[in-house]
């Protein structure tokens, strides 16, 4: 999995052609995205049928960067080829693209994964391990982690005394937190382990809500695993390594409602 000379100058080749913000004249993306030539794609800037954030732009050497939309034609383009990478994280890394504190993050252990820039889809806090997606499909992040469509998270918590069955029927009807209920789908204890050893499925992703769910009951979490997300689990992936997705994985993703 290392970059090897060939990715090492196309990075170099690319830093020399770009702007160190990763900005690009507006002319070449068009081109990296399909659409014609740069000197075609001037004729169409000039036309006033492109749109950059949704204005029309006709100024020549106009610059995008990753985070601008570009639409032609009543499409939106992208020059980069859509990146679904699957985690299996460690405990002690932070789950954001960088820290100003220069903590170790998720990305250091994707690094050689691909090289597009990926983002982590939700959180998992420091100490929490398990499964974690990474991707450059903003649309499909969008639709896993927006609150409507709840993408099923499945965790195994393992706490500092056993849990009586009564809480764990708590769970499920809810528990009063400061920012409202917050309720688990299913809730038991982990087949052939303790009853300090739970199992708890929820498509809730709100920040560190298992851990504080059971806070609220007087229990400690010594030790949380997400074992499973939007159906995708860390069967056969060490902790801190990480694979791409199946064609079929990211055909089943996108095709959730």
């Amino acid at each position: 999995m290392g970059r090897g000379p060939d990715r090492a100058s196309k990075r170099g080749k690319k830093a020399e052609e770009g702007s160190g913000d990763g900005r690009i004249r507006l002319n070449r993306y068009l081109s990296n995205a399909g659409v014609a030539s740069r000197r075609e794609a001037d004729e169409l800037i000039k036309a006033g049928v492109v749109q950059v954030n949704g204005v029309i732009v006709t100024e020549m050497g106009t610059k995008v960067g990753p985070g601008d939309r570009v639409h032609y034609g009543g499409q939106r383009l992208s020059t980069e080829k859509k990146r679904y990478v699957l985690l299996n994280k460690p405990k002690d890394f932070i789950t954001t693209t960088d820290d100003p504190r220069d903590r170790r993050t998720v990305m250091a252990l994707i690094d050689d994964a691909c090289t597009e820039r990926l983002y982590p889809v939700g959180r998992l806090d420091r100490h929490t391990t398990g499964v974690l997606l990474m991707t450059n499909d903003g649309d499909l992040a969008k639709k896993l982690t927006h609150p409507s469509h709840g993408a099923e998270k499945i965790y195994y918590a393992t706490l500092d005394k056993s849990v009586t069955k009564a809480d764990l029927d708590k769970l499920v009807k809810g528990i009063d937190l400061e920012d409202g209920m917050a309720v688990a789908d299913e809730a038991s204890y982990v087949v052939g382990g303790t009853k300090k050893e739970v199992g708890l499925k929820l498509h809730m992703g709100r920040n560190r809500i298992v851990r504080r769910m059971f806070e609220a009951m007087g229990y400690e979490v010594v030790k949380l695993d997400r074992v499973v997300f939007a159906g995708l689990t860390k069967k056969d992936l060490p902790r801190g390594k990480w694979r791409h997705l199946t064609e079929k994985e990211v055909l089943f993703l996108s095709k959730r409602k």
